[in-house]
């Protein structure tokens, strides 16, 4: 081979290794192979192709993979004997014959194989199921192949899944069977190939050389200058800022930025970010916010290499290159003809903004709002002149996208298995990718790794702190006490507690929850109340934000530590049951009956909870700072005092402190900073678990891994099973009470999150509702499904209407797949209509189906109940509308959602055009759902919790004439599943978080990104009230209170983001103006004139600019007011029954 080499001219000192299977050497099925080597070759590399068994076999004496690797890619000092593999098995390299060949459990052998490499380990993907016709015209791309050659391969930390080969199928010319031989997609290697390449190039450039462009992410909906940085729970501009002094520190040609607050105001001093209601683009040239003027004669060069079919899209949406204006929309970003690429340098460093992908100009309405009105909406021009700049102009070696999430992973394309008319993939390019990503977060996280070949870099999760109650609550929680008291040998004293209890109730608008009444007994209200004031103080709030490589200390460790063994479930090691045992309670008893008046304690059991949450961090801060078994003892007893009942158990906390430091040992290991370095440097980044650290996942520490997710074949658990079936009880029982029946339809969003944070939850839910249980293998995996008997049953199957999320339509297809199957044997069965809602309105669809559709049997059509966007897009749109003030009455937020999400999945079904058969479901709704599973995330976390839930109660309600219940799940405490109105929960989250000052002064720490975020969630309350009508009066009040009128946090918001501040106030005058918000009058007088001053800030700061702005104006354009719009919608109605219209 050296002899080839030399003659072909090959690098002797770059080498890519390619390992196969054994049985493609065998059958001289190698033409993927062979192409690979060809085209890496052409770029000068040696190839070293190896094949080997892929399972460790003892009886045949195979080595198996990874021992293969050991031997032929490592010296025998362990060193590397190549720059990068690329793994064409999909096996995972611990797998033994006989024994398990996936799995979480089965994957260090393979990780720390590939630490001693430590090179980019490739995992391509060679389809077995698709012919190159039949992947060209899937929108899913892949789905069959997901398990097995994406998701398993995944858990050893390899990257790029793309698709490079497919089946090609001839007939035997002798014996005319069917032959099959693996074919590789040319384009797909050469793209592969150039990837290799530059990860390569990447590894061997000095430090000084290399060239980094990161990507903050923008919020454009809630205000593209309120919400530069954005990213879930991380301080992003600090921890940029950290990331390039680290640098600088390390030989890299850059001048970092003194702090976050510094980088922040470089980027907003020369508005170095996108056109929006308050910067034009005069205004971003005149100020120095422009890294480079892109000439047309530039673009068009890298134009001419996009596909012809890309290139139709994005003149049919944006005009032709740089863009033209078109029904009254600018073009994005053109400035006397050049498209303006906006960020700052660093050196050899640059800090972009990440631009608008779905509208343009310094406006945000429904007019510009162009996604809107197309959710296949290609990215503009600009967007993609940016990303192409960074790779070809600036010379990127790496592009590092900065917190959790933006949009590039998110553009339109196939689901898995990209081709190069996709548009990740065409932003991309060839361009190594890294992603700081929240280890919480494996749905979106999973989405960036296999749409834009992201290796992930997670980072741990923001401190979790008890809420605590505060101002009246607090007041009310000691005349409660009090009371408790004085009834028992104080009856006036009793009586005038009454009182005032009966006023704080009003007071801190609790009244509601309660039911408060003159007429019911005071004791029922005591003890309402109790639990009322439980369920604020005990809901665990964020700490601030969480900063890339910093650990916390003190007081955060603690309550870091704490929220970690709080939900412990194993009994040796769950500090809340020792302790609760200690003092001779009951852990379940508490949790379930949190209003009950404990005499021997002087307070309630919620309050009980509290105490042992506090003896719960003395126990780990002497863990931590004596680590001895005897000081924590002395503590404890300390503590407790008299209520120390079962001293024995004492010794139970020996191994709690074994935990503890356990968890602190992998805490101090973190190295998220180290990590983004080491990928920068083309080395391997370990993979890892994510999860939720409070549902048992803190396996994910140390952080600082590319992370992966979990074995789709598992889902939904038993427990998760048992846990779905008291939800969908709950949710029964509730609505009996309420309405005197039994819902006939449950409309349901289902998240990934469900199943990536509470292993299925939801889906044990669904298949509760609808009498059937899922069966399980020996080893866990989901076999199928049983159905549940009438008799046993013991009630009607209530039928479900299922919008489920993009991001588990495209990861795990198998579970939807199980759903769907699962209704459509609930629906054959034959059984009284009044015992089986599924054929019961299944029978009634059939009546409205088309009978002449030739792609789908009718009665196939009548039992769609999963529904979700168009293939390849991610929105619900309503959030859409509602940010962009795109809507006049629930009538249009009812057709933006049937016209976003009225396309089926299921078995054989993916992205079936189903408006109809959406409507009709719709019609017969008694309850939408949705539930919370982590006090890390809630309601107000994202946008897609009010435009998906909120828009399909909105939707349920304006088609089905009649009053529609929304109710909220809670299964942050699994001993404790509860479900509640939506209006109750979006009060618990406003209370301990959004008005909580201990919550607040968090928030405020972070500066800018704080203030932005605070605006986020404001608005997201404004869009709940927008679609569900369920936020009350006093929370509007309060926000304006609070964020605007308090002279201290309006200083704040002045001072670090006077656009947050605009956004907040602009968006409650917009409530008040819809008749959303019964204002008090002095708070909207206040408010108002405050405003007018806010108004004159902001101009001020924009100085003597040219050209026009939106600014605070709030322009209303429903589609009946956009010509295009309006034709769009007219088509899609006239699909849908004339009942919907």
């Amino acid at each position: 081979y050296s002899e080839y080499a030399i003659q072909k001219g090959l690098d002797e000192t770059s080498t890519v290794g390619i390992l196969f299977a054994r049985h493609y050497w065998v059958n001289g099925n190698l033409d993927v192979e062979n192409y690979l080597i060809r085209e890496i070759e052409k770029l000068g590399y040696r190839v070293i192709p190896a094949f080997s068994y892929s399972l460790q076999d003892s009886n045949l004496g195979t080595r198996g993979s990874a021992q293969f690797i050991q031997e032929v890619f490592l010296d025998e000092q362990n060193n590397p004997l190549i720059d990068a593999l690329v793994k064409l098995q999909a096996f995972l390299l611990g797998s033994r014959k006989g024994g398990a060949i996936s799995g979480e459990a089965n994957t260090e052998t393979g990780i720390d194989i590939f630490k001693k490499l430590n090179v980019p380990v490739f995992q391509p993907v060679v389809s077995y199921y698709k012919s190159l016709d039949e992947w060209e015209k899937d929108d899913q791309g892949l789905a069959s192949d997901i398990c097995w050659s994406v998701a398993m391969p995944e858990f050893e930390g390899v990257i790029e899944p793309l698709l490079i080969g497919v089946a090609r199928r001839s007939e035997d010319a002798t014996t005319g069977a069917l032959m099959e031989r693996r074919t590789p997609i040319e384009e797909r290697c050469r793209r592969l190939a150039k990837r290799v390449d530059r990860w390569i190039r990447l590894r061997k450039k000095p430090e000084s050389e290399r060239k980094i462009a990161f990507i903050l992410h923008n919020n454009p909906c809630a205000s593209v200058e309120g919400t530069v940085g954005a990213a879930s729970n991380l301080d992003s501009l600090e921890s940029v800022a950290r990331i390039l002094k680290t640098m600088h520190a390390r030989g890299y040609n850059v001048n970092p930025p003194e702090n976050g607050k510094d980088l922040i105001n470089t980027i907003m001093e020369r508005k170095a970010i996108s056109e929006f209601r308050w910067t034009t683009i005069d205004e971003i040239v005149s100020k120095g916010g422009v890294l480079a003027r892109v000439p047309l004669k530039l673009y068009l060069r890298w134009w001419d290499t996009f596909p012809k079919k890309v290139r139709n899209k994005i003149e049919k949406a944006w005009g032709k290159p740089p863009g033209q204006e078109m029904n009254g929309v600018p073009p994005a970003m053109v400035h006397r003809g050049d498209i303006i690429v906006t960020g700052i340098s660093y050196g050899n460093a640059v800090v972009c903004v990440q631009p608008k992908r779905g509208c343009a100009g310094p406006r945000c309405d429904g007019q510009v709002c162009k996604i809107l009105h197309d959710p296949d909406l290609p990215p503009p021009h600009q967007y993609l002149a940016t990303y192409r700049y960074l790779e070809e102009s600036f010379g990127a070696d790496a592009i590092v996208h900065v917190g959790t999430h933006g949009n590039v992973e998110f553009l339109p394309g196939k689901g898995v298995g990209l081709s190069e008319s996709c548009f990740p993939d065409l932003s991309i390019h060839e361009v190594p990718h890294l992603y700081i990503y929240n280890a919480d977060n494996p749905p979106e996280g999973t989405i960036a790794k296999r749409r834009s070949y992201a290796v992930l870099v997670d980072h741990m999760q923001s401190v979790l702190t008890q809420g605590g109650l505060y101002d009246e609550l607090e007041e009310l929680e000691r005349c409660l006490a009090e009371y408790e008291q004085a009834k028992i040998s104080e009856k006036s004293r009793a009586h005038a507690l009454e009182h005032m209890i009966r006023d704080l109730i009003n007071s801190t608008q609790l009244d509601k929850e309660i039911k408060l009444s003159e007429d019911r007994p005071f004791e029922e209200i005591v003890r309402q109340v109790h639990e009322a004031l439980s369920l604020i103080r005990n809901t665990q709030i964020q700490d601030g934000m969480h900063i890339l490589g910093e650990i916390p200390r003190g007081n955060q460790k603690i309550d870091f530590i704490y929220s970690i063994l709080k939900h412990d479930a194993d009994e040796a090691f769950s500090l809340r049951k020792i302790l609760c045992r200690l003092a001779g309670l009951e852990l379940h008893e508490l949790l379930n009956n949190p209003g009950y008046f404990h005499h021997g304690w002087g307070k309630s059991q919620g309050a009980i909870l509290e105490e042992l949450a506090i003896l719960g961090k003395l126990v780990i801060h002497e863990s931590l700072n004596t680590n001895t078994d005897d000081a924590i003892e002395r503590r404890v007893r300390d503590f407790l005092g008299e209520k120390l009942v079962f001293p024995e158990y004492l010794e139970q906390l020996k191994k709690v402190r074994e935990r503890i430091c356990d968890l602190n040992h992998r805490i101090e290991a973190s190295k998220e900073i180290d990590s983004l370095l080491s990928g920068f440097e083309g080395k391997y980044i370990p993979a890892g678990p994510s999860g939720l650290i409070t549902r048992g996942r803190d396996d994910i520490l140390p952080t600082g891994r590319n992370f992966y997710s979990l074995d789709p074949r598992r889902i939904p658990t038993k427990a998760a099973y048992k846990i779905g079936e008291k939800l969908a009880q709950a949710v029964i029982d509730k609505y009996r009470e309420e309405e005197g029946r039994l819902p006939e339809n449950i409309a349901i969003y289902w998240m990934c999150a469900d199943i990536m944070w509470s292993d299925g939850e939801g889906m044990g839910q669904i298949f509760s509702l609808i009498g059937v249980r899922p069966t399980w293998l020996p080893d866990g995996r989901v076999s199928g499904f049983e159905i549940i008997d009438l008799e046993e049953l013991g009630r009607p199957r209530v039928d479900v209407t299922i919008r489920v999320s993009g991001i588990t339509r495209d990861n795990f297809p198998n579970c939807i797949e199980l759903v769907d199957e699962a209704i459509q044997a609930v629906a054959a069965l034959d059984e009284p209509l009044n015992m089986n809602f599924v054929r019961k309105h299944s029978l009634a669809t059939l009546k409205t189906t088309d009978k002449k559709d030739p792609n789908i049997d009718p009665w196939r059509k009548a039992t769609l109940r999963i529904f979700a966007s168009k293939p390849g897009t991610y929105r619900p749109g309503v959030n859409l509308a509602v940010y962009a003030s795109a809507w006049k009455d629930e009538k249009d937020l009812s057709d933006i959602f049937v016209f976003w999400n009225s396309y089926a999945y299921g078995k054989g079904i993916f992205g079936n055009e189903s408006h109809n058969e959406l409507v009709q479901n719709l019609k017969t709704v008694d309850v939408t759902f949705n539930k919370v599973v982590s006090d890390e995330h809630d309601l107000f976390g994202c946008c897609c919790y009010f435009g998906t839930h909120g828009g399909i109660t909105a939707a349920a309600r304006h088609i089905g004439n009649r009053d529609v219940k929304s109710y909220y799940g809670d299964t942050r405490e699994p001993e404790q599943v509860q479900v509640r109105d939506l209006a109750d929960e979006i009060r618990r989250v406003v209370r301990t978080k959004l008005l909580n000052p201990k919550w607040i002064e968090g928030m405020k720490r972070h500066g800018y990104k704080g203030a932005g975020d605070i605006s986020k969630r404001v608005g997201r309350v404004y869009g709940w009230e927008s679609t569900t009508q369920e936020v009350d009066d006093w929370i509007f009040d309060e926000i304006a209170s609070t964020f605007i009128l308090d002279k201290e946090n309006r200083r704040f918001f002045q001072d670090y983001n006077p656009w947050a501040m605009e956004e907040i106030t602009r968006r409650l005058l917009e409530a008040e103006s819809r008749g959303l918000w019964n204002a008090n009058p002095e708070v909207l007088e206040a408010l108002r004139e405050t405003y007018i001053e806010m108004e004159g800030w902001l101009e001020e700061k924009m100085g003597d600019i040219e050209g026009a702005f939106q600014g605070g104006s709030v322009d209303v354009f429903s589609s009946e007011d956009v010509k295009e719009w309006d034709r769009i919608m007219r088509e899609f109605k006239s699909k849908v029954d004339t009942e919907f219209h």
